[in-house]
């Protein structure tokens, strides 16, 4: 009796070579427009250039003056960052709930008035330029209406992280498990309550995980805004690669991860604490 000796050919690969083909003719072009040259980072020229710069990093600045100078403009950056967020949050809430469709009379199967209609679709457009014009551009805008200061950049966190925070709290909220909600809906539940007390519960987590880790994004996005006048860290930075100062540099950089690893165990906490409350 013959026996069956399986074939040793992967099925799939004719189709993994197809994909990796359309993966080349696709991503070519695209390195082709960007004239991304990674060789060029190792130039003799280059890495001369960036070893003598990066020899200036050690050790960090860390006189008296300068580690109150650098105290304060972290202080700036996080109040800038924070401010930012809280208007965007006031702002995205509300906006959530006119646009999120699961908690909303048509989610039954109810029809919905023309008007009402219209807002929502008002609504999501509104979230959709907010964040598709960066931080960076309003803050440039900013500048030139409020002057220099991290008032321009509040103003622009605000404006683009509400639509950031508007769009992805609608995600959230509208791949959680929707029969409570529409449960509540039934019963004569206003859309508020229905988001309360059907939906918040079930998404809690992942909304504050996702707040702080924007909040986290606009510490980043402060500091970036620093350069063009807002203030803070960014504009120390600034101050200080403009002198070649590396070790300043070196200072500020510390500085900033520490403010990223502060944002990122406080995310952990409340998760935790969030988890632990249930």
């Amino acid at each position: 009796m013959a026996i069956a000796i399986p074939s040793m050919r992967d099925p799939a690969w004719s189709a993994r070579v197809g994909w990796l083909i359309l993966a080349v003719v696709i991503f070519y072009p695209l390195l082709v427009a960007s004239e991304f040259k990674p060789w060029s980072l190792f130039d003799e020229r280059s890495l001369r250039t960036t070893g003598d710069f990066l020899a200036t990093f050690i050790p960090p600045a860390h006189d008296a003056d300068f580690l109150k100078l650098v105290l304060k403009a972290a202080w700036v950056t996080i109040a800038t960052a924070t401010v930012g967020m809280a208007l965007a949050w006031v702002a995205a809430v509300p906006l959530t709930l006119l646009a999120t469709a699961t908690i909303s009379q048509s989610a039954l199967g109810r029809p919905m008035k023309r008007w009402s209609a219209l807002l929502r679709l008002v609504i999501r457009w509104l979230l959709i330029f907010l964040r598709s014009v960066p931080e960076l551009v309003w803050a440039l805008l900013f500048v030139r209406v409020v002057g220099l200061g991290p008032t321009a950049g509040v103003l622009a966190i605000a404006l683009t992280y509400t639509g950031m925070l508007g769009k992805v709290y609608s995600e959230v909220i509208e791949s959680s498990n929707a029969d409570s909600t529409q449960a509540l809906l039934r019963n004569g539940s206003s859309r508020v309550n229905a988001f309360l007390y059907g939906s918040l519960p079930q998404c809690a987590t992942e909304l504050t995980s996702y707040t702080v880790f924007r909040w986290e994004c606009a510490i980043r996005s402060s500091v970036i805004m620093g350069f063009v006048g807002g203030g803070g860290l960014g504009q120390e930075m600034d101050n200080s690669m403009k002198a070649f100062a590396g070790d300043q540099v070196a200072t500020i950089l510390l500085m900033f991860v520490f403010l990223v690893a502060l944002a990122d165990r406080l995310s952990h906490y409340l998760r935790h604490w969030l988890e632990y409350s249930k």
